[in-house]
């Protein structure tokens, strides 16, 4: 994706096409791993865009506001990570102790999203799933330290 269409993305959303907003969508589109906002600001600044963090976290808190963003809060971590909105529905893998995240393509919920439709008559618009746990990595560091 260019700057280009992420300005349209910008402007379709009533937001104003900023240089930190698009650099901020560039960043999260190329990565592939949600990252937090400590880690934009600091390849923002790598590119020697003159930003504050207190910017990037406006910018990304902004972008989330119109879905052009999803923050993702992990359970023992008290920083947010940030990924682009590529608008597929995933959930996320995440080990506990190097925080290391996959994407799970499938979903295990949608045969139940509809059957708790059905019993609740609610109109479901949605879900979140974040799996936590231990990557073969750190269980095998944990087995040779003698902790598991």
């Amino acid at each position: 994706m260019n700057k280009f269409d992420f300005s349209d993305k910008l402007k379709m959303c009533g937001l104003k096409s900023t240089k930190h907003r698009i650099v901020i969508l560039d960043i999260l589109e190329k990565s592939n791993q949600p990252i937090a906002a400590e880690q934009v600001f600091q390849i923002m600044r790598d590119k020697d865009i003159v930003v504050n963090l207190s910017t990037v976290y406006r910018a990304l808190d902004t972008l989330c506001e119109k879905k052009l963003v999803i923050k993702l809060n992990i359970y023992g971590d008290s920083r947010a990570l940030f990924e682009f909105n590529r608008m597929l529905h995933t959930h996320h893998l995440i080990c506990l102790n190097c925080k290391k995240i996959i994407v799970i393509d499938r979903c295990p919920l949608e045969e139940y999203e509809k059957t708790l439709a059905k019993e609740t008559d609610y109109l479901i618009e949605g879900h979140k799933l974040v799996v936590y746990g231990y990557c073969p990595q750190c269980r095998e560091k944990q087995l040779k330290k003698g902790l598991v």
